[in-house]
């Protein structure tokens, strides 16, 4: 799962989404289009986006209902915070030691 996750952050596109969806919950495909349009100066197609959108659901970050004809994106942080869980250290009292 991790591997996806990590995937999905790797395109500066799908992180522009992710920002948008936390702005915004709830967001249709053309509103997703229409902001990153406007607010991002980002000349996708729609199709791209779509494609983009896949990626991210295929990877858990972000989650989609139906509610009759449109389908509203959410973003999901449950994946991000199990990496974090997965390599938080704790922090350890007193002065931190570096090794060579």
């Amino acid at each position: 799962m991790a591997d996806e996750v990590f995937r999905a952050l790797a395109d500066p596109t799908r992180r522009i989404i992710l920002d948008e969806l936390l702005e915004r919950p709830g967001q249709t495909l053309f509103e997703i289009c229409s902001r990153l349009g406007m607010k991002h100066q980002l000349g996708i197609s729609r199709q791209a986006i779509s494609q983009h959108l896949a990626v991210l659901e295929a990877a858990g970050l972000v989650e989609t209902r139906r509610e009759g004809r449109y389908k509203f994106h959410d973003l999901n942080t449950a994946p991000l915070r199990q990496i974090i869980d997965r390599w938080l250290v704790p922090d350890a009292p007193g002065p931190e030691k570096s090794t060579p």
